[in-house]
């Protein structure tokens, strides 16, 4: 059989063709190779130069080589954090014309690392509850496109930090099957496999002592079970806010920071009925709040007062009729974002008399504003708006608060 390269981009098999591909990929060259950590794997994998990118190698069977690279570029389309898929080489021989395996070509996910090569430095627990975290979001994520990933593990994920945010891509989809929807029986199979693979790899690497001390590798398994069914079930559950109710979407932004993940993304849909919202989770370390409101607002603020005016900026945004996210069209969230400074942000804390602040800064202030908000607005069941939160805030709150910080004459 003659040497086959099914590609996705019609450039890759010039840039392909320069590979030996006559070699097995356990004896390859030095000279093609990069030398990257690799994650444990059943298979032979390697990483190599292909032009200016740095690809992934696997070797495996023609028929879960084809079928794989299928599934990678399904959840490309469906937009789930993966691996992208470039190519399959088949009809491989050596020099004496003796058969050898097909492989599967992805892109390198530049900036990703296995779990092992983290590991080795022996993570700080906190750390790894993050990683942890970022699992759950994209097992999660999978489940919602109908994926049943059949071998969830650290070893069958990449981790990657970016701009103070932690993501984990699939990078093994051999085992996996692609639904129109996934059954509670697969989903709950799927998760016990992840908490079995899970303990089962953190054992090893207690048993290598790169493990730390604290970290229960029984417990850290169950504890993915558990972040996944919170997560699971406060981005699954029907959500529909009758109008002026609009404080109800503050609350579930709330129940998600609680649980310890931010909000990516929001999406609000116009109905007969109510306004649907879903949400796009993500993981994220400290400062990651300060540093993305300074960047789109110019506003600089503590890192709890930076997750709350992102919040209320997402939201805001969230209504704005030229608001589309993926759509290239739409406005750009730094325009927006412009815009509710102008309009949102100055305005209401102008609103507030300069006498009456003290030493707050402008941050601090509509931070208060929007809690005095969220307060009044449960009490009442229903969204009072910020121009009543501002009044009643500086009739009621403000002169409660100068009272107390004044100091008392001797």
């Amino acid at each position: 059989m003659a040497l086959q390269i099914s590609a996705t981009n019609p450039e890759h098999p010039a840039l392909l063709l320069a590979l030996p591909w006559d070699t097995p990929l356990e004896e390859w060259p030095e000279e093609y190779l990069v030398p990257l950590p690799r994650g444990i794997s059943r298979h032979v994998v390697r990483y190599a130069h292909a032009g200016d990118e740095v690809i992934a190698v696997k070797e495996l069977a023609e028929r879960p080589a084809l079928r794989e690279y299928e599934l990678l570029r399904d959840l490309d389309r469906l937009g789930i954090p993966a691996v992208d898929p470039l190519a399959v080489v088949t009809g491989r021989t050596d020099p004496s014309g003796a058969p050898l395996e097909p492989v599967l070509i992805t892109r390198h996910l530049r900036g990703s690392m296995p779990y092992r090569s983290m590991f080795e430095t022996t993570m700080r627990p906190a750390t790894m509850h993050r990683l942890m975290d970022a699992l759950a979001v994209l097992l999660v994520r999978l489940h919602l496109a109908g994926f049943a990933w059949g071998d969830c593990s650290l070893s069958n994920t990449l981790f990657r930090r970016d701009a103070g945010a932690y993501a984990a891509y699939l990078v093994d989809a051999e085992t996996g099957d692609l639904h129109p929807r996934l059954s509670s029986g697969q989903r709950d199979y799927d998760l016990d496999l992840a908490r079995v693979n899970i303990s089962g790899e953190l054992l090893d690497l207690e048993a290598s002592g790169a493990l730390h001390p604290s970290v229960d590798p029984v417990a850290f398994g169950h504890e993915i079970c558990t972040r996944y069914q919170g997560l699971w079930q406060e981005l699954t559950r029907t959500s529909v806010y009758p109008a002026g109710k609009y404080h109800y979407i503050e609350r579930r932004i709330r129940r998600l920071n609680d649980m310890g993940f931010d909000v990516a993304e929001m999406q609000i849909e116009h109905s007969p009925n109510g306004d649907t919202v879903t949400f796009v989770p993500k993981v994220v370390d400290a400062g990651h709040h300060q540093r993305q409101l300074l960047r789109l607002t110019g506003l600089d603020a503590e890192e709890n007062q930076a997750r709350r005016l992102l919040n209320d900026l997402e939201s805001w945004m969230a209504t704005q009729d030229d608001y589309a996210p993926g759509d290239p069209l739409a406005a750009r969230p730094e325009v927006l974002a412009h815009r509710w400074v102008r309009d949102v942000f100055r305005p209401t804390v102008r609103a507030v008399p300069p006498e009456l602040r003290g030493s707050m800064d402008p941050a601090e202030i509509y931070h208060e504003l929007l809690e005095h908000r969220w307060y009044l607005s449960e009490r009442a069941q229903h969204d009072i708006g910020l121009d009543t939160a501002v009044e009643d805030y500086i009739d009621n709150v403000l002169p409660k608060a100068r009272t107390t910080l004044e100091p008392t004459t001797p």
